[in-house]
C-alpha cells in the first residue's frame, strides 16, 4: 500500500457552533487547513499515488467553501437571519451539516473521495482528512475500511 498527502492553507472563514454554551456560539473565525493522505495499491504510470496537478478542482471547490465565507450549520435557528446577511451582500453563506471540525473533515472526505472513484477509476482512495482550524486544534475523519481499494 502507497501512501501521500496534500495540504491546502489559508482558507478563512468564520463559523458559529450555536449550541455550545460559550463563546463559540458567536460568530468568530479562524484561518482553516485542509490535510489529505491518498493511498492506492499501484501507482500511476508517473509512480505517484496521486498526481497533485490534477487537484485544482479540489482546490477551487475547498476555496468555494471556506475562502471568507460563513459557515452555518443546517440545523441553525437562527438560519433566516444568516440567509437575510447572504441575500444583502454582507457574508458569503455555506451551509452544511455540521461545521465543527469533525463534521468539516467527514463533509470534505466524503466529496473528495467520491471525486477520486471517478476521477481515478477506483485506483485511489483518501484515506484520511484533517481539518485545522488553527495549530492547535483539528480533528480527522478517515476510512477504517481498505477492502474496496481496487
Amino acid at each position: 500500500m502507497f501512501r501521500s498527502t496534500k495540504s491546502f492553507y489559508y482558507l478563512p472563514c468564520a463559523h458559529r457552533q450555536w449550541r455550545d454554551d460559550g463563546h463559540c456560539s458567536y460568530v468568530h473565525g479562524y484561518d482553516r487547513s485542509v490535510h489529505l493522505e491518498f493511498q492506492c495499491k499501484e501507482l500511476d504510470d508517473k509512480m505517484w499515488v496521486m498526481d497533485f496537478g490534477g487537484l485544482k478542482q479540489i482546490k477551487a471547490w475547498l476555496e468555494n467553501l471556506f475562502d471568507h465565507t460563513l459557515l452555518i450549520n443546517e440545523d441553525d435557528p437562527e438560519m433566516a437571519f444568516f440567509e437575510e446577511m447572504d441575500r444583502k451582500g454582507l457574508c458569503q453563506l455555506r451551509v452544511m451539516p455540521n461545521i465543527g471540525m469533525e463534521g468539516s473533515a467527514q463533509y470534505i472526505f466524503e466529496y473528495i473521495d467520491n471525486w477520486l472513484n471517478e476521477q481515478t477509476n477506483g485506483r485511489v482512495q483518501l484515506y484520511s482528512v484533517e481539518c485545522k482550524e488553527n495549530e492547535k486544534n483539528s480533528a480527522i475523519y478517515f476510512r477504517d475500511d481498505v477492502a474496496g481499494l481496487a
